[in-house]
């Protein structure tokens, strides 16, 4: 980070909005989508732009879509087809750009049920959703086969790659088994891909990416009739900080593909390791076959609400995942180091949870079971939106 952080205090004052006098971010930032682009199988005609995380990339695609489908079909009551593994970033857009929402179900391998899906598809659908991974269990959804579906109904077909966009790539140059998931995949449209996870890039970078131009100036803004002058911006964002995509550029070339490929090598053992030392400890199984640095385990004997407290206690943060429960590891440089002491500790906090199935009521335990467990969603949204109230509480 030292490194990082003398970039950003150089470019500290730097504004991509303004490319007249800041032209070195204009480069930055162009560079970081092409180095992106072809590490995704994308071509010359393939593009871009960069954003400030994740959920403004997904975002991005949403608004694009309906406004490519408003424009291009006359669709006024837009609907979007999404696995109920997406990032929660989805259900955002549709709520924020006025889209009807389609949840599809997994099958018993925690990937989209296709079929579902398919007959999900109707005149209405202005995108289609697939994660690579998706968050909850580290699943692959089957890409080659909605692109079938997506062509067939000349439907757009979105790849989430945010997690797994800077090191899947990688694991497959290593000749490890990883389905296809970016634009070598005939059907798929565009692609978003976090920088600040597996790029090792600082927070607040990120790419939404196109297959071509068609479709990415959907998503552009632009007014000619305000009195301050012309106005148009790629992203959400005006005003943007310099220095991130400077960080976000240097980290690129700084690691470059040997130094991506070492660390991925690494980390793609570890999480092997982790994997069997899972199934070794009797009692826990996981959940589906993953191919992503995310390892989903359950258990039909214990509260794994509980076990997920116990764990934090001994100072490890694993994520609970709701329907069914669970928790998930995921894997990255920090644990490589410390894979024995996380499996040590599992065990140990397994047995202790087996021995004594007391839920502690200062954990996330009771918090977790009750939201799990309540029939109106609507009263759990209130439950969360008051937390939000509390910790903006100034």
């Amino acid at each position: 980070m030292g490194f990082l952080g003398q970039i950003m205090a150089q470019f500290a004052i730097t504004n991509p909005l303004h490319p007249d006098i800041w032209p070195s971010i204009r480069k930055f930032e162009i560079e970081t989508i092409r180095m992106t682009l072809n590490l995704l199988h994308g071509d010359k005609d393939s593009c871009g732009a960069m954003t400030s995380g994740g959920t403004e990339s997904i975002l991005l695609s949403v608004k694009a879509y309906r406004d490519r489908a408003r424009a291009l079909y006359g669709i006024t009551e837009p609907e979007m087809v999404v696995p109920v593994t997406a990032h929660a970033a989805f259900e955002k857009g549709a709520q924020y750009f006025g889209v009807k929402f389609i949840r599809i179900p997994v099958d018993s391998s925690y990937r989209v049920d296709v079929n579902l899906l398919r007959k999900a598809v109707n005149r209405n659908t202005i995108m289609i959703v697939g994660s690579a991974p998706q968050y909850p269990h580290g699943m692959i959804d089957p890409f080659e086969e909605l692109a079938k579906i997506a062509k067939e109904h000349k439907v757009p077909l979105h790849a989430d790659c945010c997690l797994g966009g800077f090191i899947l790539p990688f694991w497959k140059k290593l000749g490890k088994n990883v389905p296809d998931f970016d634009f070598s995949v005939d059907g798929i449209t565009s692609i978003s891909i976090d920088t600040h996870k597996y790029g090792y890039a600082p927070k607040g970078t990120s790419l939404i990416l196109f297959r071509n131009t068609e479709y990415r100036k959907f998503m552009y803004y632009t007014t000619t009739e305000w009195p301050g002058g012309i106005y148009c911006t790629a992203t959400m964002a005006g005003s943007r900080p310099g220095a991130l995509i400077a960080a976000c550029w240097a980290s690129l070339v700084s690691l470059g593909e040997k130094g991506y490929m070492d660390i991925a090598e690494q980390i793609w053992t570890t999480t092997q390791q982790i994997k069997q030392g899972i199934q070794n400890i009797e009692g826990l199984e996981l959940m589906g076959d993953s191919k992503s640095t995310v390892v989903a385990f359950t258990s039909k004997k214990l509260n794994m609400f509980a076990l997920s407290d116990r764990m934090s206690k001994k100072g490890w943060n694993l994520n609970p995942i709701m329907y069914p429960p669970g928790l998930h590891v995921c894997v990255t440089r920090l644990t490589i180091e410390s894979t024995d002491q996380l499996l040590n500790n599992l065990r140990e906090a397994y047995q202790e949870t087996l021995n004594d199935p007391t839920v502690d009521k200062n954990g996330m335990a009771p918090i977790y079971g009750l939201a799990s467990a309540l029939p109106d969603k609507e009263f759990a949204g209130n439950l969360v939106g008051s937390y939000l109230d509390a910790i903006l509480k100034a």
